[in-house]
């Protein structure tokens, strides 16, 4: 398969470069020149089937004719190492539960797809450097997914004071070979830092760079895995048609690896993206206008962007068409205040525990669902990733599963850091 660059003035890419380099030379992100439609005959039997031998197949339309057969399918065993069953949550509305991974959120499939996958292309290279910018859950998952990895170092850069505890406990503690860096700013100039670290020449001549964001497309493209698993779980219950999903969203590479999915032929009918107070993909849908602008803190912080760096994917998938986006995707923003509404109700009324994130998709798609329909939404994170904003919502204690309270018993070990990047470039030049 070969790469183009979203910018459109980068030299094509096979899939090896795409992966290594993670952002194009002309600060485009990678996209497959085409996108393999799967057979009827796979829809019709994807009920009877395991989310492995699904996801084996998707991956065999994107990177078979790039990896052996046998080779891809240990690395999609490797990474699907848990179950993300499908709840419902009350008449006409699950919740696909996304969090049973190392982690307990969504983004372990792409970051454990993506480590498999780079040390499978660099294997004896050594001495690769992954840069990734996190607003909570990609840096714990990123952070664990490449833990002990020989001859790969992750430098994980969150913003300071604006992650849960637990999410910061995720990557702070492990040492070996994860350095976190404590970015004085928010998630959207961490994330530039990574950007303009791949575009500096003297950076790049000294280290092997390479991204684990969902701007790496073997980051972003493995989580179209959960979409034809739901639809599978619902179709194994008769539920599966007139399916409508939707997807909280922040930096939108989960909502564009569905769009992937439909465009394979996936018969998803709409798909909803629920955001938070930061709305500007939102308001993109009202104007067609995209004004990318600081983010705002919020409770559901892994979805605190202002420029999502996806959007570029989607406006390319859909050829510079806003009325093409429109007809497949809708929006909804909530503010805190509607965040906590919603978790208290669902949880008074049906008993099932809402994270903040997971909140604002199941709001989104109560209110937007239509009679004839059958919608899911993705609970991206277990609800004790943020038990004290939680906590304060219901008025009740919840449980800390066993392997995440076993993060919050080690040492904080992070490097503070401003966001200019020179202290950045600084640093790791020195490093």
């Amino acid at each position: 398969m070969i790469y183009y660059s979203t910018n459109g003035k980068a030299p094509k890419a096979d899939l090896r470069k795409a992966v290594v380099k993670g952002l194009a030379e002309d600060k485009g992100l990678y996209m497959p020149e085409r996108i393999q439609r799967l057979s009827d005959e796979f829809f019709q039997t994807m009920g009877a089937r395991s989310f492995v031998d699904n996801a084996v197949e998707v991956a065999k339309a994107y990177w078979g004719e790039d990896i052996p057969s046998a080779e891809l399918r240990k690395i999609v065993e490797e990474t699907l190492a848990f179950d993300c069953p499908i709840h419902e949550v009350e008449p006409g509305i699950y919740a696909l539960e996304l969090f049973y991974g190392p982690t307990l959120a969504f983004k372990d499939v792409g970051a454990r797809f993506l480590a498999r996958l780079l040390r499978y292309f660099t294997n004896g290279e050594g001495n690769i450097n992954v840069l990734v910018a996190t607003s909570g859950d990609t840096g714990s998952a990123v952070a664990n997914g490449f833990l002990g990895v020989e001859g790969i170092h992750v430098y994980v850069l969150y913003p300071k004071g604006k992650v849960s505890p637990i999410q910061e406990c995720q990557f702070t503690t492990l040492g070996k070979n994860i350095t976190a860096l404590e970015i004085d700013g928010v998630f959207d100039d961490c994330q530039a830092l990574v950007k303009a670290a791949f575009m500096d020449a003297d950076l790049n001549a000294k280290m092997k760079l390479t991204s684990a964001n969902s701007i790496n497309v073997a980051r972003f493209l493995p989580q179209s895995f959960y979409y034809f698993w739901a639809y599978a779980q619902l179709q194994k219950i008769g539920k599966a048609d007139n399916v409508v999903c939707c997807v909280p969203s922040g930096n939108f590479g989960n909502i564009c690896s569905a769009l992937f999915g439909k465009r394979m032929g996936l018969p998803i009918k709409r798909f909803i993206a629920a955001n938070n107070a930061n709305s500007v993909f939102y308001e993109f849908l009202q104007t067609g206008e995209y004004t990318p602008r600081p983010s705002i803190q919020t409770i559901a912080n892994a979805m605190d962007v202002g420029d999502p760096s996806n959007f570029v994917r989607i406006w390319d998938l859909y050829g510079h068409n806003a009325e093409a986006i429109r007809k497949d995707i809708s929006g909804a923003t909530y503010s805190d205040a509607q965040i906590a509404e919603t978790i208290k109700d669902c949880y008074k009324r049906t008993g099932y525990l809402l994270d903040p994130h997971g909140a604002c998709g199941y709001r989104a798609l109560k209110e937007g669902l239509k009679p004839e329909e059958v919608g899911f939404f993705c609970e991206t994170a277990h609800p004790a990733k943020f038990k004290d904003t939680v906590e304060r919502i219901i008025e009740e204690p919840i449980s800390i599963p066993e392997h995440l309270a076993a993060f919050m018993k080690g040492t904080k070990q992070s490097v503070g850091l401003s966001k200019n990047y020179y202290d950045f470039k600084a640093f790791l030049m020195n490093a």
